[in-house]
């Protein structure tokens, strides 16, 4: 990773399908401490690394250079492949478990705001990470649980890395 990309600010942005309760939906509550910023249309979303469940290759700190994180935040019903038309470098997060009060302990059901906590992470921004996460009672739960993975996927080079480490995850039964 160079010096630039361990220095550089990130912009956090979110496509904002607004499908989900307001109450519990991180996307809004970042934006409310202007952490992020919300896009109602695809046309409206910043060009950046869109994190992407369904992209062919895993988000890796070898993505880092970009200057633009890009979450989509809807329910996980409507989540589907169809909804990730957002122009970008589309990127999966790999094996990661949620701390979120809805989707305690499940692997891979994480919100916006723990999805983008784990792409700083993984670029080497933990303290950004831990900034966006200090809105949530539950935000520190999420590094815990997620301390090693979060560690081994930020040493790698590159997505073949990232998969290879998410590999011995999935096959300890841990997804």
């Amino acid at each position: 990773m160079t010096a630039d990309a361990t220095e550089r600010a990130y912009e956090l942005h979110v496509r904002y399908e607004g499908d989900d309760d307001p109450k519990k939906c991180t996307a809004r509550k970042l934006a409310k401490f202007d952490l992020a910023e919300l896009h109602r249309s695809d046309r409206a979303t910043p060009y950046g690394v869109v994190l992407n469940p369904h992209a062919e290759r895993a988000l890796s700190p070898a993505d880092a250079d970009a200057a633009t994180l890009v979450a989509l935040d809807c329910s996980w019903e409507s989540a589907g492949e169809a909804m990730f038309s957002l122009p970008g470098d589309h990127r999966a997060l790999p094996y990661l478990v949620a701390a979120n009060p809805v989707n305690f302990g499940r692997p891979m059901r994480l919100t916006t705001v723990e999805a983008l906590a784990a792409a700083l992470c993984i670029f080497g921004r933990r303290e950004r990470a831990e900034a966006i996460l200090s809105k949530f009672t539950w935000g520190h739960t999420f590094l815990e649980l997620n301390e090693e993975p979060l560690r081994r996927y930020a040493d790698c080079a590159d997505s073949t890395e990232v998969v290879e480490v998410q590999r011995e995850y999935l096959e300890r039964g841990e997804g």
